[in-house]
């Protein structure tokens, strides 16, 4: 793939980036109107959505950084985007152009006060792999072999700015409300800058494999405190391949299976045990080793859960709570899914919604075991999700509902279901129950 010699980082040169995308995003519909006149409609129709997302894709894979996050993120969200979009997407996980070598030396460099045949015994130029945030590459020092994430320049000041202009956008599609909205962009902001630094990746990193250090079938890399920096985070280099890559080779169920049962225990001792959890389970984020062990690479994303938080959402999972009306509503009012300025209809309408939804996304925690693959499971979600896109009533209310800890929740539950998907995997819900200490 061709290397990138810059990164647009000043407000002016992303801006200009992405208006110019829109500018190209005209011209598709333009098109579009032409040729629905004088071809099928659904072909033209998919033909809107595989430019638009093409040209989305290569204005975002530029600019990298937050702009980047959002398509990686987006590409998880199988049952909400045509799939043209999901496609495109979803190279943001493996296939995005590296830094060039003189930039590479020059960013590390800048970030470690020498160049880095100064830092490490041997450093190879030609990146293992780039994704939304920074790169990675091969390393030595004293023996050993070493990965090195190096974080893409200028993306940490580019957040705010980049969050500004999707803003906008965001606020348009899902119907938000700007004032009532903000504690979801804040909490996003603030992710998005844990993430960019990398001195508390290392110690979520530390934190967290030594915690799950005995969870069965799960690895982990050892992190390098003395070659790590705020943008420079260096571990020991692991062999496997990546999950979104191992998938579609062919393999015995079994072994499948058991992947998605380590993958499964490990998340759900992590939220259960820990009460914070590893809220950025997309395939790039995942290798499969030697012995198909599941490894697990990338933790800059960790999402603590507070107890005011945990406790009624848990006990919205609890078929009990979804079976007693009035405990369910106050459950729906306490996680603010419901909000004191709802009327008679807004409640009506909302507690029937919800009640539908989680019946069926929680569907795998109110059974011994479960089948990810089973097609029963996965058309229910896409009908709720062409319910969301199409239904009118919804669209006329006030959409600022969940408490702002629902955003890393659901996308961890989302990008889990996805994996487990790829897997076919059948899971024993309750298996991760015997790694929890007292």
């Amino acid at each position: 793939m061709k290397s990138t010699d810059r990164i647009p980082t000043s407000k002016l040169q992303r801006t200009s980036k992405l208006v110019g995308t829109g500018v190209r995003l005209g011209a598709n519909y333009l098109k579009y109107y032409g040729q629905r006149l004088v071809d099928d409609e659904q072909k033209a129709k998919e033909r809107l959505n595989e430019n638009n997302a093409a040209d989305i894709y290569d204005s975002l894979k530029d600019l990298k950084g937050s702009a980047l996050k959002v398509a990686q993120m987006l590409s998880m969200e199988r049952n909400m985007l045509p799939q043209a979009y999901v496609d495109r997407f979803s190279l943001s996980q493996f296939s995005v152009p590296p830094l060039s070598a003189p930039l590479v030396r020059k960013t590390l460099k800048r970030y470690l006060n020498e160049d880095p045949e100064g830092f490490f015994d041997s450093f190879e130029y030609e990146a293992m792999n780039a994704a939304s945030i920074g790169q990675v590459h091969r390393a030595t020092s004293d023996g050993r072999a070493l990965a090195v994430k190096i974080q893409y320049p200028g993306i940490a000041e580019s957040i705010q700015s980049d969050l500004a202009l999707v803003k906008p956008i965001a606020l348009r599609m899902f119907n938000l409300g700007a004032k009532e909205s903000e504690k979801y962009f804040k909490e996003v902001e603030a992710k998005l800058l844990e993430e960019t630094n990398y001195i508390i990746e290392l110690k979520q990193s530390k934190e967290i494999t030594q915690a799950c250090a005995h969870i069965e079938g799960v690895a982990f890399p050892e992190y390098v405190e003395a070659l790590s920096s705020e943008r420079v985070l260096t571990m020991t280099y692991v062999k496997g391949k990546p999950l979104g890559e191992w998938v579609k080779t062919t393999f015995e169920q079994e072994v499948g299976d058991k992947i998605g049962q380590a993958l499964w225990d490990f998340y759900m001792f992590q939220i259960h045990g820990l009460r914070k959890v590893h809220a950025d389970p997309h395939p790039g984020n995942f290798l499969i080793g030697e012995s198909n062990e599941l490894i697990v690479i990338d933790f800059g994303c960790i999402k603590e859960l507070p107890e005011d938080f945990y406790t009624p959402y848990f006990e919205l999972v609890d078929q009990a709570t979804q079976s007693d009306e009035s405990l369910f509503i106050d459950k729906l009012y306490e996680l603010e899914m419901l909000v004191p300025s709802d009327g008679p209809k807004e409640v009506k309408y909302f507690t029937k919604l919800y009640k539908d939804l989680l019946q069926l996304f929680t569907s795998p925690f109110n059974r011994d075991s479960f089948v990810f693959g089973a097609p029963i499971f996965w058309e229910g979600i896409g009908k709720m999700a062409a319910f969301f896109a199409n239904d009118e009533q919804l669209r006329t209310m006030n959409a600022n509902r969940g408490s702002k800890h629902f955003l890393y929740m659901n996308r961890t539950f989302f990008g889990l279901y996805n994996l487990l998907y790829d897997l076919k995997a059948k899971v024993d819900t309750r298996a991760f129950e015997r790694y929890m200490i007292d």
